[in-house]
């Protein structure tokens, strides 16, 4: 039997150099990153001329290399980012507290937030024109705006916009110019004709569920697959987030993996070539990123997605770390701001641990006579949900100061339907573009698995001792790290001496 290939790692030095540069720049400064860089260029010039001295080259080596090459573009690249965002006429206008006009495009959906006076919506702009004082600035800017719920919640990702505010300075790190508090309504343009038809599609299979589903069903489909939550129940939502499964109610990698998934397997069992079935997936791919909204978190989860789906179906675990390195370095240069993003975060560790952890736990669990290559979905799912909690818990600890104990009990009863529930939404929202009567009979299909996943939500955030307080920031996830980390190290001693045992009683 020969072994399976090995994973390369040869691209992750390189894209770790780069996230943790883009860090440096957005969460300490340009000075800093500018520092970074050059130190980095030092090192890159020794290492070669000591891989030159050596007469043949060094693949270790090589590789080192070309980790401080990478890392120093991308902290120059911040540098000159973050140089601009902090020194700009538009930085200067927002410590003065200036008046502005503002023109710009709505980058994803407004967020509404709970403040100590009233209810707000927190706006994503990409600016192209400021006026500020009598002065025109022009170029690509990103402002945070805060604003009444009525009219912004409306805004649809997309959707050009002018608007007066006040600015101020941002208090967070983040590659973000500055935050603005408009002081009236905003003039609405048009949105290009693409997103206006994923409007379309939105509204028609929010209708279709509404009319098929109860009111709990009826808001959490449509998030699950567009990432629709405006109908979601608060409660729901609650629940979810006390279960470790908040993932589900909203676009990620998993929604990708599935309908592209379905689109391949389904060209496969008509025959269709692989030009063929990847075109197809292709322009299904590019259309549920149309219907999600394009918005930096829901591109993300495409990328994640369709690499999730690499590994899970051609079985070529070994291309798949260089395509997620590859991705991670293209993200960040075209969005820096993904450095410091959660979500970011958590969608490259779930994915790593899919490559990585996952096979590891699924072969730990294995007897050690299975036949290679044996498929056992239970173990899959269970090794794939506690791979992904594993590695994950630490940020979330960081994140919301929670630890969920159920987290993988929960997400392995909900595995089974959360594919269909996908795919049928998603044919629910096709089918009601053309009637609204005939989806709503396709997403009734959808009731019995989300009424399964509801009631697996609601038993789970209801069980003793269902979620654990844990500090926030760096401490929280040293903690949930080093439990994790010891829980795995016990986990790996009883496993081992299981195997002394249950080879020592053959033997005998």
């Amino acid at each position: 039997m020969t072994d399976a290939p090995a994973v390369d790692l040869r691209l992750v030095p390189s894209a770790v150099g780069a996230w943790a540069a883009t860090v440096v720049a957005v969460g300490a400064g340009w000075r800093p990153a500018a520092a970074l860089a050059a130190v980095c260029v030092l090192v890159a010039v020794v290492g070669w001329w000591c891989r030159r001295r050596q007469g043949r080259g060094s693949v270790v080596m090589l590789v080192v290399v070309a980790a401080c090459c990478v890392t120093a573009a991308f902290a120059a690249m911040s540098s000159l980012r973050m140089h601009e965002v902090t020194t700009g006429p538009i930085r200067e206008g927002a410590l003065l507290g200036a008046y502005a006009t503002v023109e710009g495009v709505v980058t994803d959906d407004p967020r509404p937030i709970t403040g100590s006076f009233a209810d707000q919506v927190l706006v994503p702009i990409r600016a192209s024109r400021v006026t500020l004082r009598g002065t025109v600035v022009d170029g690509s800017a990103r402002i945070t705006v805060f604003a009444p719920p009525d009219p912004w919640r409306a805004l649809e990702p997309g959707v050009s916009v002018t608007f007066r505010a006040r600015l101020a300075a941002p208090d967070r790190v983040g590659a973000v110019d500055a935050v603005a508090r408009a002081t009236g309504p905003p003039e609405v343009g048009s949105a290009p004709a693409l997103l206006r038809w994923s409007g379309v599609v939105r509204r028609a299979l929010a209708e279709a569920a509404a009319i098929a589903l109860p009111r709990e069903e009826a808001g959490l489909l449509p998030g699950m697959v567009v990432g629709d939550r405006s109908g979601l129940v608060v409660s729901v939502q609650d629940s979810f987030t006390a279960a470790g499964m908040s993932h589900l109610t909203a676009v990620s990698g998993a929604n990708f993996t599935f309908v592209v998934g379905c689109v391949v397997l389904g060209a496969r069992l008509l025959s269709a070539g692989p030009r063929t079935t990847a075109a197809l997936a292709g322009v299904v791919l590019v259309a549920f990123v149309v219907v999600a909204r394009p918005s930096p978190s829901v591109l993300r989860a495409a990328v994640m997605g369709v690499l999730g789906l690499l590994a899970v179906m051609t079985g070529r675990r070994r291309h798949v770390m260089p395509a997620l390195c590859t991705a991670v370095l293209v993200l960040l240069a075209v969005d820096p701001g993904l450095a410091v993003s959660w979500g970011f975060a958590l969608s490259v560790t779930a994915t790593v641990a899919l490559v990585l952890l996952a096979p590891v736990l699924t072969a730990m669990v294995s007897r050690a006579d299975a036949p290679p290559g044996r498929r056992r979905p239970v173990v899959d799912a269970v090794a794939v949900a506690l791979a992904a909690h594993l590695v994950t818990a630490p940020l979330i600890a960081a994140m919301a100061g929670t630890f969920s104990v159920y987290s993988v009990a929960a997400n392995v009863l909900a595995a089974p339907v959360v594919g269909p529930v996908t795919v049928i939404g998603a044919l629910a929202a096709v089918v009601a573009v053309v009637s609204v009567e005939a989806g709503a009979v396709v997403a009734g299909v959808a009731w019995v698995p989300l009424r399964w996943l509801l009631a697996v939500a609601a038993y789970t955030a209801d069980a003793p001792g269902a979620t654990v307080l844990t500090p926030t920031g760096p401490r929280g996830a040293a903690v949930v790290g080093g439990c994790v980390l010891a829980a795995a190290g016990a986990a790996v001693m009883v496993r081992r001496r299981w195997l002394s045992a249950h080879r020592g009683t053959i033997d005998r």
